[in-house]
């Protein structure tokens, strides 16, 4: 799941203790809520569909220390990380419902009738996006609040009209029935529901009902889940976000300038949030004889272990860890025993060459947690030689001197496969804007084409219609003369320009 910077939102003091168990949901009557209210929830005006989203945010800073205090029990993330993330999740919702209420999202294009135009006299046509229908979420373990019941891909799909069906994940259970209950309120009955456990993710991702699915998690379970998405007599679409090993190349240049700096930096996105970021940097090239390898030690020795949001997570990193530590090409910077504490885990920092790279794919292998590959090179053709190796990700940053390594970025840009290209910087902080792309090639995610961050991820759970020669009353209000909604509307006019586009006036 991605890193999400603080936003600037006060901490919200009330607090709603509620007591009561919600039934236990079946996927299937969830979903078949759901596909009941769909044509209902497709229908709300924009500016109702705004107020629920901003209803959901209001409840969720009305409920704030309660919420966090459930999480903390939960996850271990820490009550000020908590705290932050729910006000990036209230953030997310009330960005949604600024799109909304301006309704750009639903990408009105109005061609009007031309008897005229060439080859063929052309028909009044006319297309916006829908609301596909129902829709299942897969929640994370590393964010419970911001890519969970309330997180961006729910909140993006009910701000395009899409009932939603939430799989709690295992790692948050408690929370994420609270936060179903509360939202319960300010929601139209059907329009969310949660569900527990594998079988009912399994049985939500084939149940006829649901029209699209979101997924932050594994690579081997994602892979399973879209998959079946795929074998379905109607196929859906998966929107999977999987691993990422985020590399970090240095160029030599930067390295001479400031190398002390960069690997301290670097340590700390390694480590933020004990490294269960999926945005985490997990390969760092840099020059051969750096003469940095103390003071990585002395930072990274620094950290201490820490709880991992659960077992099942400490028990993959410390096998994977194991694995890579052992293998003939690689050698530890700093390695120590783990804790005693199952749920724990202790920062590592491992090197090879870029040759060995190639030479080995198996060491391109995410280990998700506060660990790190350090890759030497000795020029930077070998550098180069090394990246198409790779797998591609969801970002890739290079450290460089604008001046001195232009021609070696052009070269670095082209060769490294990511949603996201950072200079100068770190990947693990996501900015929510409109031009964000949280995504990226396979296995990166399964829809290159699609984010999970940013206004743009309502884009997924929306489909194009066209309506030719469709008389004035049966037209949805977004595509009449009138535009009663005010939407925006881009219309080609070929009378007046061919083929040119004007906004409606």
């Amino acid at each position: 799941m991605p890193s999400l910077s603080p936003a600037p939102s006060p901490d919200s003091t009330p607090t709603t203790r509620r007591t009561t168990t919600p039934r236990t949901t079946t996927a299937a009557e969830a979903a078949t809520r759901a596909r009941q209210a769909a044509s209902a929830f497709a229908a709300v005006p924009l500016p109702a569909r705004a107020s629920l989203l901003r209803d959901l945010s209001h409840t969720l800073g009305e409920n704030a220390v309660h919420l966090a205090a459930v999480a903390e029990e939960e996850t271990r993330l820490g009550a000020d990380r908590l705290r932050g993330e729910i006000r990036r999740t209230q953030a997310q919702l009330e960005m949604f419902a600024d799109d909304v209420e301006a309704g750009a999202f639903l990408d009105v294009m109005i061609d009007p009738a031309d008897p005229d135009a060439h080859p063929a006299p052309r028909p009044d046509v006319r297309r916006m996006l829908v609301p596909l229908g129902p829709v299942a979420v897969f929640s994370a373990s590393n964010f419970p609040f911001a890519f969970s019941v309330l997180g961006g891909d729910t909140a993006s799909a009910l701000a395009a009209g899409c009932p939603v069906v939430v799989k709690a994940h295992e790692g948050h259970p408690r929370l994420s029935d609270l936060t179903a209950e509360l939202a319960a309120d300010a929601l139209p009955p059907g329009a969310l529901s949660v569900v527990h456990g594998r079988e009912a993710g399994r049985g939500l991702v084939t149940d006829p009902a649901v029209r699209a699915v979101g997924f932050t998690g594994s690579t081997s379970g994602g892979r399973a889940l879209f998959d079946l998405a795929n074998s379905r007599p109607d196929p859906i679409p998966f929107y999977g976000e999987l691993g990422s090993l985020n590399p970090v190349v240095v160029t030599p240049a930067a390295c001479a300038a400031r190398g002390e700096t960069i690997v301290r930096e670097y340590i700390a996105s390694v480590t933020l949030g004990h490294g269960q970021f999926c945005t985490k940097p997990g390969l760092l090239f840099l020059p051969a004889g750096h003469g940095l390898d103390d003071e990585m030690r002395r930072v990274i020795a620094a950290t201490h272990p820490a709880t991992m949001l659960g077992s099942w997570i400490s028990t993959a990193y410390r096998t994977t860890l194991t694995e890579l530590a052992a293998h003939p090409a690689v050698r530890p910077l700093h390695l120590t025993d783990q804790p005693e504490d199952p749920r724990a885990g202790a920062p590592a920092l491992l090197t090879t060459t870029a040759e060995d790279v190639r030479a080995f794919p198996e060491l391109l292998e995410e280990c998700f947690g506060p660990t790190s590959l350090v890759i030497t090179y000795t020029t930077p053709q070998d550098l180069l030689e090394a990246l198409p190796a790779l797998p591609a990700g969801l970002t890739a940053t290079i450290h460089g001197q604008e001046q001195e390594d232009e021609e070696l970025v052009r070269r670095l840009t082209g060769a490294l496969q990511a949603g996201r290209l950072v200079w100068n910087g770190w990947p693990t902080g996501v900015a929510v804007t409109p031009a964000m792309h949280h995504g990226g090639p396979w296995p990166a995610t399964t829809s290159p084409l699609h984010t999970s961050v940013g206004s743009r991820a309502v884009a997924r759970w929306m489909r194009p219609v066209a309506y030719q020669n469709m008389p004035e009353t049966l037209l949805p209000a977004p595509l009449r003369r009138a535009n009663p909604w005010r939407v925006p509307q881009e219309v080609n006019d070929s009378s007046t320009r061919r083929g040119a586009g004007r906004p409606a006036g």
